[in-house]
């Protein structure tokens, strides 16, 4: 097999490729053995290594390690079952209690899509959820059943509000997924320059990131992932007044405050919302599809800048990756599966064969 090759690393990494069904399967077997409920450790696996197929690495079993220790100290209730506490019209406010965030976000997006079924549109807060992975993967659940779906989560201070040299807001992602011919258009994004999972991931892989990604404890610069404390925002003041908004929106609006309640040094959650738009209470459904895939044949008609292969539409690089990494095996990590190994002998987990034992790559020529 070629030779793979990785940007934005400033040294070579070792990676080991497995069968996406092998690291499914192993994923689910550590987060179980770590506390976790079959239904929970089945549903979180399967958004870990939806992320890790389409190369968002930082959202994918590396994460593990972490949800297992979280476990332990009483951060995610492994066990606890998401519940719709109360419906008002258009709007249902689901109750968490610290369930695997996995779980709970496929079922606020469940419930904002029967809502939406029925009324048009459908909304469904979560409150007191935990870590959600690549909320894309919610998104998607509603554009395979033919709706869009909006989905937003809040978390504790990670990133540094514009003009401040500390972390004041987070790096609350969003996600839109449209219906479409094929794979639906498909926007994840975090606020941030990046989210803090590619500095984890860094870490794993003992590379250096690029300049812009975070800041240090004193608010200086760095491009050492060891010393990087606080991320930056995305476009300055666009991303940090983004996230502030995901704030209110996924946690004031439902009395669950986060970033006020961290800044006072009090003790806070997560909370997440999901939207669900039923296309035909908007438009007739055929007609929709058509100037979608009109506008989608415009945009990438468009003249392609210099050096750029092709003008992709969001999500298009992340099926293209899936496709190629499902059927050639996914790439993981030296420190990831060092970190995965440890945490298997300590629950007595089998460890899975790789498809490839450990190769290098290299950073792509500047």
């Amino acid at each position: 097999m070629a030779r793979q090759v990785l940007s934005n690393s400033a040294a070579t990494d070792v990676m080991t490729l497995y069968r996406a069904e092998d690291l499914q399967t192993y994923a689910a077997a550590l987060l179980t053995g770590g506390g976790f409920a079959p239904v929970h450790a089945e549903q979180t696996a399967r958004v870990l290594v939806w992320a890790n197929a389409r190369g968002a690495d930082s959202h994918g079993v590396l994460r593990i390690p972490r949800y297992v220790e979280m476990v332990e100290q009483g951060k995610i209730n492994p066990v606890a079952t998401p519940e719709v506490k109360s419906s008002n019209g258009a709007v249902s406010i689901l109750e968490a209690d610290g369930a695997p965030g996995a779980s709970s976000m496929l079922g606020a997006m469940d419930e904002a899509v029967d809502i939406a079924g029925r009324l048009g549109i459908g909304w469904c807060s979560a409150r007191n959820i935990t870590h959600a992975g690549a909320i894309g993967y919610y998104t998607m659940q509603a554009a395979r059943r033919g709706y869009v779906g909006i989905v937003m989560t809040a978390s504790g201070p990670l990133m540094a509000y514009h003009g401040a040299r500390v972390s004041g807001v987070s790096t609350n992602p969003v996600s839109i997924a449209v219906p479409a011919a094929g794979n639906p258009l498909l926007l994840d994004m975090s606020t941030s320059n990046v989210a803090l999972g590619k500095i984890m991931a860094a870490k794993d892989a003992g590379t250096m990131v690029p300049e812009g990604w975070g800041i240090d404890k004193d608010g200086a610069a760095s491009t050492d992932p060891q010393k990087i404390v606080t991320l930056t925002p995305l476009g300055g003041p666009k991303g940090s007044g983004l996230s502030l908004m995901i704030e209110i929106l996924a946690s004031v609006l439902v009395s669950n405050p986060v970033i006020s309640e961290a800044l006072s040094g009090r003790s806070a959650t997560m909370n997440g919302l999901a939207l669900a738009l039923n296309i035909q209470a908007f438009t007739n459904a055929d007609v929709f599809a058509r100037q979608i895939a009109e506008l989608v044949a415009s945009i990438r008609g468009l003249p392609a800048a210099s050096g750029t292969e092709a003008v992709l539409m969001p999500g298009e690089r992340g099926f293209a990756m899936a496709d190629q990494r499902t059927r050639d095996g996914i790439p993981i990590a030296k420190g990831t599966l060092k970190r995965l190994s440890e945490l298997a002998q300590r629950l007595g987990v089998s460890e899975p064969t790789p498809l490839q034992a450990a190769y290098e790559t290299r950073p792509a020529a500047p």
